[in-house]
């Protein structure tokens, strides 16, 4: 995950101008659409930006697009559904911040998607939604995307969403991007609940590198998530002629669990940077301790060493040397000091 991406192929250039910025994901452009109204629905795969146009009856089209590093498939689809050229420098440019832009034929939504990867990292990828009257386009940076339970409910004919405009299609969209990252969350928090019990018990390097990366991954999903909130609250209060008073209410409910999962990263972050001062408490009192045996040693041998120091300096005239018991006598000295400050370390509770 890059937290910023490449941005040099645009300088100098004019508002409007297509430059793909971000990394190029699937090998081609894919192209699926469903047309629903009622009982009906149709839905088409593997379609040519050509063959695509906004719906002339009451029936709601949703394209989905996959891939959007081709700019002649953006430039097409623009002119099929007129979308403004800066809408689709926007698409094009994968390092959005979600946000809702209001345009005179339609309603632009970029929002970040989530995903868990068999490596248990955080992958990002930006989704860029369009509605307008009786259609939505979704476009993804590749074909791997959460919305597979909107494709049963249209199929299976079930539920209010084939009885429903374009506009709740969308909020069915973003409900199940935001859905999404609940179970995200739910995988961050089993991580970071081991993390503290192995703070705990055994700190190394190891437990390091996973909080940075805990933390890293929860700064990637707080700057996804945070700019979310705005997006909700407007498209629930939005005066949009694409937004209907009875789908406003759906949106105020993403708009409360956005609410609630900002609450929760900005909790899994305080629960990670307080894993960190334990692990750093940890390695501290590790520390101390190492050094608190050291200075016992330290201290009990500095006496002893006195004493070897005096009877080791060789001069000619030192009675004790002459002693018959005077060697067992300096080690017995010793013995009873070094056995005299091991009590006393004791009783003092140093040890």
């Amino acid at each position: 995950m890059r937290l910023v991406q490449k941005r040099s192929r645009k300088t100098g250039l004019p508002p409007g101008t297509l430059v793909h910025i971000g990394e190029k994901k699937p090998a081609k452009v894919t192209i699926t659409a469903f047309n629903y109204a009622g009982a009906r629905c149709d839905e088409l795969q593997d379609l040519s930006p050509n063959a695509l146009s906004p719906p002339t009856d009451a029936s709601v089209t949703w394209v989905d697009i996959g891939g959007v590093h081709n700019m002649e498939v953006l430039e097409s689809l623009g002119k099929q559904f007129r979308l403004h050229s800066l809408l689709l420098e926007d698409i094009a440019n994968t390092d959005q911040r979600p946000k809702l832009d209001d345009y005179e034929t339609c309603l632009f939504l970029v929002v970040k998607m989530l995903s868990v990867t068999d490596r248990q990292d955080i992958a990002v990828e930006q989704v860029s939604l369009v509605l307008g009257p009786n259609f939505v386009l979704s476009f993804q940076e590749n074909g791997a995307d959460v919305f597979t339970s909107v494709r049963d409910r249209l199929r299976g004919g079930k539920g209010r969403l084939r009885q429903s405009g374009a506009d709740y299609l969308l909020h069915a969209l973003v409900d199940a991007i935001v859905d999404r990252y609940f179970e995200v969350l739910e995988v961050l928090g089993e991580k970071i609940e081991a993390l503290q019990d192995l703070v705990v018990s055994d700190p190394n390097p190891d437990t390091l590198h996973q909080i940075h990366s805990l933390k890293r991954q929860l700064m990637f999903l707080r700057r996804a998530v945070w700019p979310l909130r705005e997006a909700a609250n407007n498209l629930s209060r939005s005066e949009s002629p694409f937004l209907h008073d009875s789908t406003k209410v759906f949106f105020r409910d993403v708009y409360d669990h956005v609410i609630q999962i900002v609450d929760t990263i900005e909790t899994l972050r305080e629960m990670v940077s307080a894993g960190l001062d334990i692990y750093l408490s940890s390695i501290s009192y590790r520390s101390n301790s190492v050094m608190k045996v050291l200075t016992i040693i330290t201290t009990i041998f500095m006496p002893l060493t006195f004493i070897v120091g005096i009877y080791g300096m060789n001069f000619e005239h030192m009675p004790e040397l002459k002693w018959e018991w005077g060697y067992p006598l300096v080690l017995g000295v010793i013995a009873v000091i070094a056995i005299a400050m091991l009590v006393l370390f004791k009783r003092k509770k140093w040890m």
